[in-house]
């Protein structure tokens, strides 16, 4: 028998998160529809390979191409595949009533927690991002994460004020702002000290691999990977070399791995997404395609895809 869910109310111990972040694309039939089957088998093969957690529907996941109904479908999908064997994060955002809503949603599917994604359009300034954390957070009592980028860009204060939100217990940095980052992790702390709050920050870039050795010298060891949905080998054992100082090993990765997929991304917008489910597909399990706006690549690019990751795996294997 499936034990009951905890009511939308009841407070959850915050799962603190460590090693690498799995961030699962969600799998389209030919005809658009979202495959729960291929979602189900995707997950719970990498969830085997060994993450530290793994956050669904997201922007690798196309969170923002996800009507209300496959949302809950998704995500109950991706908690039923990984069995509590690490936490599951779920996407949140938008308009703010529709935040509220999928966090609601979240909760009921058994979702451990929540990644808050920008509200759409508009550009929003400091305090109304800290009231629209605020509002969501105190939806649920889900823990939740906020996402630093694109139109939700946090300073020094605001990013304090909203780590000082009871559900909120962690900040993802997606604007590569390191100058700005380097202000806001004290400030952060700063606003906990005495609290006993653990709160945990993240490197959310792109292709996070390849700014990693910058984001940890300001005392951020958290990333999420992309790479992990197609690439589990090389993803893990990036991140062991970083872990152990082999820089011989992590500089190699970078030179045959890493970089070569940052300059595939960036030649197409939307690539970020495409070229994980590209991967995904390359490695046997249909992932089907991107739904528009964003495009699939072309069939040369999605070649030079599988010689990158041959490329890595030859390094792995010296």
């Amino acid at each position: 028998m499936t034990a009951p869910l905890p009511s939308l109310t009841q407070s959850r111990k915050p799962p603190m998160l460590e090693g690498v972040l799995f961030f699962p694309v969600t799998p389209f039939t030919a005809t658009g529809d979202v495959d729960l089957d291929a979602l189900r088998r995707h997950v719970a093969d990498r969830v085997d390979a060994g993450p530290g957690g793994v956050f669904v529907a997201c922007g690798t996941g196309e969170f923002h191409a996800l009507d209300h109904e496959e949302y809950t479908a998704v995500v109950r999908t991706a908690v039923e595949a990984v069995g509590g064997r690490v936490p599951v994060y779920a996407g949140a955002g938008g308009a703010v009533g529709q935040a509220r809503r999928l966090a609601r949603v979240a909760a009921e599917a058994g979702a451990d927690g929540l990644l808050l994604m920008p509200p759409y359009l508009v550009e929003a300034p400091a305090d109304g991002l800290v009231a629209y954390t605020r509002d969501v957070a105190g939806e649920t009592a889900l823990p939740l994460i906020v996402y630093n980028r694109a139109n939700a860009r946090f300073d020094e204060r605001s990013a304090a004020a909203v780590a000082r939100l009871p559900h909120v217990v962690g900040f993802k940095d997606g604007t590569g702002d390191l100058d700005l980052l380097a202000r806001i992790v004290p400030a952060v702390r700063e606003a906990l000290d005495g609290t006993g709050k653990e709160f945990q920050f993240f490197n959310g870039m792109p292709t996070a691999e390849a700014s990693q050795l910058a984001y940890r010298a300001l005392g951020v060891e958290l990333y999420s990977s992309a790479a992990f949905a197609f690439a589990p080998d090389v993803s893990l054992a990036f991140h062991r070399a970083v872990e152990q100082g082999d820089r011989k090993r992590v500089d190699a990765l970078q030179r045959t791995f890493f970089h070569p997929l940052v300059r595939l991304r960036k030649r197409v917008p939307g690539y970020a997404v495409a070229l994980v489910k590209a991967g995904v597909t390359l490695e046997g399990l249909e992932a089907g395609p991107v739904r528009p706006p964003l495009t699939p690549l072309t069939a040369s690019e999605t070649e030079e895809l599988a010689a990158i990751i041959a490329e890595a795996r030859a390094v792995l294997a010296s």
